[in-house]
């Protein structure tokens, strides 16, 4: 998720335009040094090199401190009640179909096969690991050494304990707490800082990409984003809608009452920037105020539904660009991963990204990807934020109804207030 709008008393292109702008160059450049003079290619690697550099700089003090101050500073462990059990058992189980519908699209489609990347693929590692390996790995023998790897898996479950055990003690541990959320303020920052660099960081990695692979590379993302809509497609028709009916939810009403909200968080690809319209949505369909100020936030954590099935497809198509032949038990616990790295950094700004650059080097895959990626990340972006928008909308609603207190809206009060421009 990520927030494009212009900053006030300034002129000038966006950072998403900028990025599209730093994909098209590269493709230029590309294109031309691919026919022309393929040894030239190299001199842009380190600026690309630049920019990865820079996103697995933070990718460990963000995850800690987004996880703690999460958990620990809102107390989503110790105040929920029946109605934070219910919600938080419905986002796990629509996150983790959200995960396998991805998974089973990658694997079906093969978006990355025929695309090359940057990176040797000597220097990639995927070998497969026994189960009680990968469940003695989760757990981390130091968390410093676990940082310096990058192991997001590792990390993720020590500051899942460490927020918990903050939690329980009260309010000695407000101070730690605190510490947290200043740390993660400060992170968005330096993620903010970092992200000038990416249209420069876009234009070398295409660059290098385009470079040495030609047209087959700008193809296989296509493939990529093709694959992603159509997943997203799966996921509506195959959960979403489904999930209406079962808890008898009027569709319509549904549709015509987060119809704004999507809408924004197409355009902006800001879940921010949906909230408050989606909140007041939510009350005139009919949800209670107490339910919906919880859930809604709460989804924002552990609800992206759009954003997990990206992750798990984009994850598998760098290894299929980089030729690596990915178990199906490795692809689990890679599902393990990005199921539990997708709740701790859901307000940064392109996170996706910072959880994709995690995950891929946690297993041995080129990080090259992740620069490749982004110079599309925008088009994908669009959709998959939508559907976090509209999967947690939908989620107020399930807890609602599962509370007994969806108070269904009338067609003359939504029509009323759709005129007075409230939905």
């Amino acid at each position: 998720m990520r927030t494009t709008a212009r900053t006030p008393g300034r002129r000038g292109l966006t950072l998403t335009q900028q990025i599209f702008l730093g994909l098209a160059i590269g493709v230029a450049v590309g294109l031309y040094l691919h026919g022309s003079h393929p040894a030239a290619v190299s001199y842009f690697k380190p600026f690309s090199q630049i920019f990865l550099n820079l996103i697995k700089m933070i990718i460990a003090p963000l995850i800690f401190a987004t996880l703690v101050a999460g958990i620990a500073g809102a107390g989503h462990f110790k105040a929920v009640g029946r109605m934070g059990l219910r919600a938080i058992i419905y986002f796990e189980i629509v996150t983790t179909v959200a995960l396998l519908i991805g998974l089973l699209a990658v694997n079906l489609l093969k978006p990355g096969v025929g695309v090359a990347l940057s990176a040797a693929k000597s220097d990639v590692s995927a070998s497969a690991q026994t189960w009680d390996q990968v469940l003695v790995h989760v757990f981390p023998t130091s968390i410093i050494d676990a940082m310096a790897k990058g192991d997001v898996l590792q990390i993720v479950v020590f500051s899942m304990i460490f927020a918990v055990a903050l939690g329980a003690i009260g309010e000695k541990g407000r101070p730690v707490v605190q510490w947290c959320e200043s740390v993660a303020e400060t992170m968005f920052k330096v993620t903010s800082i970092i992200m000038h660099y990416a249209p420069v960081g876009v234009a070398a990695a295409i660059v290098v990409t385009v470079g040495t692979g030609g047209l087959s590379t700008l193809f296989g993302l296509g493939r990529l984003i093709g694959t992603l809509y159509i997943a997203l497609a799966v996921f509506y028709l195959a959960v979403l809608i489904p999930v209406m009916l079962l808890f008898k939810i009027p569709v319509r009403k549904f549709v015509l009452a987060v119809r704004e909200p999507a809408v924004i968080a197409f355009s902006t690809t800001s879940s921010e920037a949906a909230l408050p319209r989606a909140m007041e949505a939510m009350e005139r369909l009919g949800c209670p105020r107490r339910i919906v100020s919880f859930v809604l936030p709460l989804g924002y954590t552990f609800n992206l539904d759009g954003t997990t099935l990206y992750l798990s497809l984009a994850s598998v198509f760098v290894a299929q660009a980089a030729g690596v032949q990915l178990s199906i038990s490795q692809q689990v616990t890679m599902m393990l991963t990005l199921m539990l790295t997708s709740k701790g950094v859901a307000g940064v700004p392109r996170a996706s990204l910072v959880i994709l650059a995690g995950t891929l080097a946690s297993y041995g895959l080129p990080l090259e990807g992740v620069t490749t990626i982004l110079g599309v990340d925008a088009i994908m972006d669009m959709a998959r934020t939508m559907t976090n928008v509209i999967g947690n909308c939908l989620a107020t609603v399930v807890v609602s109804k599962w509370e007994g207190e969806f108070k269904e809206a009338s067609d003359q009060d939504l029509a009323l207030a759709a005129a007075e421009g409230e939905l």
